[in-house]
């Protein structure tokens, strides 16, 4: 039976060129539901918000019926469509991350900017699948295949190479300029970092950790409550506040945008 169907803005990217920002027509086979179809063009269901069938809002459930007109919508960052997608009982844009094996720079990164973030360098895809699931996790990865994965609920499609990049990327795509705060989670364990003063019986106990040229000079200190790892103001400060003044350009563009639209 012949169905059409058409991706909307980001959903192009995982399409052929000769497909995208066009409306398809396509055979779909009696049973097929939209959630098959949709994948079976190499887009994962976890990159998907909304579905309309012929206008009307749909799950990925829905069984196809010939001459049907689907569109197909990405992850809305700002528009509350809760009142009409039914494809999640809750919002995915939840800010707590896992991340599959080769995205390591990117999960320390999250870390360091304070988002709760798994990541095990030896991590097999079935666990990061049902670690997501279990805990509600999105799924950070570059594998379509893993985000197809009937039981991935929340994840997303990594699409940039660099880890500074990336980190860009996901911030805008899930509008997490707000919920950014730095130096609050151990970027080895993934614990909350909290203040530790000189002089305390907590400061005798992880003194040993610090360089005596850093006692010299520093006198503000945190540590990870969960391993107690000890952290201090150095030289890779610099590479942050490179990253944070440009998230804060991105979201003052972003905000210059929106004026202009509206």
């Amino acid at each position: 039976m012949r169905v059409t169907i058409r991706f909307y803005e980001e959903l192009n990217f995982f399409l052929k060129k000769d497909l995208r920002k066009q409306t398809i027509h396509t055979e779909a086979a009696p049973g097929q539901t939209v959630k098959d179809l949709i994948e079976s063009f190499r887009v994962p269901h976890v990159e998907v918000d909304l579905v309309l069938v012929d206008g009307n809002s749909v799950d990925f459930s829905y069984q196809l019926q010939g001459g049907d007109r689907i569109s197909v919508y990405p992850v809305f960052e700002r528009l509350d469509i809760s009142e009409l997608t039914h494809l999640r009982p809750q919002p995915l844009r939840k800010p707590r991350f896992i991340a599959d094996v080769h995205l390591g720079t990117l999960a320390r990164r999250l870390r360091i900017l304070g988002f709760y973030t798994e990541y095990h360098n030896d991590a097999e895809d079935e666990y990061l699948a049902a670690r997501s699931a279990e805990q509600g996790l999105i799924l950070l990865t570059r594998d379509r295949q893993l985000l197809m994965r009937k039981i991935v609920d929340r994840g997303l499609y990594v699409k940039a190479t660099q880890p500074f990049e990336q980190v860009r990327e996901l911030v805008a795509r899930l509008d997490l300029y707000s919920k950014l705060h730095p130096f609050s989670r151990c970027v080895v364990c993934n614990g909350l970092l909290r203040d530790l003063q000189p002089g305390t019986e907590q400061w005798r106990q992880s003194k040993q950790q610090v360089p005596e040229g850093v006692l010299k000079w520093c006198t503000v200190y945190r540590r990870c409550e969960s391993c107690g790892k000890v952290y201090w103001k150095g030289s890779h400060l610099k590479k942050l506040d490179r990253l944070l003044a440009q998230l804060e350009k991105d979201r003052r563009e972003k905000c210059q945008q929106e004026k202009q639209v509206y």
